[in-house]
């Protein structure tokens, strides 16, 4: 590679601060339990940011942990419990309203305000926080995050606010959701997965 001038594309290792203070009310209660059986136990969160024109965008994305697919997501200009709500809101919709939920995020402000944990508890959903600092406590998350960046997001950002929020909508619906095969899923893909369970689930229950 020296002698033809060629370059890594590879994202260079970022050193992560390790640490294990957990939040004074609410518990690591995950506690890295990434392998689940069924849809709607464990869902998981976290915000990134998008270079867009000459600012930063922010995306609030949730997770459920048994088929990584993407369930929520929203677009704000603002790091904020707006963001991380209307996210959260999303999935528990389109997931028709689950029971018995456990929400993991990271102790960003946006998850520990007032607002977000009364949109919790109204939806009757428990909430899991990472220690603090300890990003290897919502991995799932930091994965997805890192796919996105590297595979879809061009290295200058987007122009415009409607640009990036019509790009990540199609990756996360048309490509990661519904094509991107995912090792966790023994190269099924999301859509994949969860279509799998609830065959076997009917046939089950129509069994018994």
């Amino acid at each position: 590679m020296k002698e033809l001038s060629l370059v890594s594309c590879q994202t260079p290792k970022h050193r992560y601060r390790k640490a294990n203070q957990e939040h004074l009310t609410v518990p690591n209660t995950l506690d890295r339990k990434f392998c689940v059986e069924r849809p709607n136990v464990f869902w998981c969160g976290d915000v990134t940011y998008v270079w867009v024109g000459k600012r930063w965008a922010y995306l609030a994305v949730v997770l459920d942990l048994y088929s990584r697919k993407i369930i929520g997501w929203s677009f704000s200009l603002s790091p904020d419990s707006q963001l991380t709500s209307k996210a959260l809101s999303m999935a528990y919709q389109i997931r028709g309203e689950p029971s018995g939920v456990l929400f993991h995020s990271d102790q960003g402000c946006h998850y520990t305000s007032i607002k977000f944990r009364q949109l919790l508890w109204r939806y009757r959903i428990e909430q899991s926080m990472s220690r603090r600092g300890n990003c290897w406590n919502n991995s799932p998350m930091e994965r997805f995050f890192r796919s996105l960046k590297t595979e879809w997001v061009p290295n200058y950002g987007y122009r415009s606010f409607e640009e990036v929020r019509e790009s990540i909508n199609k990756y996360i619906t048309r490509y990661y959701n519904e094509l991107r095969p995912h090792r966790h899923n023994n190269t099924m893909t999301p859509n994949e997965k969860e279509k799998q369970y609830w065959i076997n689930y009917k046939t089950v229950a129509k069994n018994t």
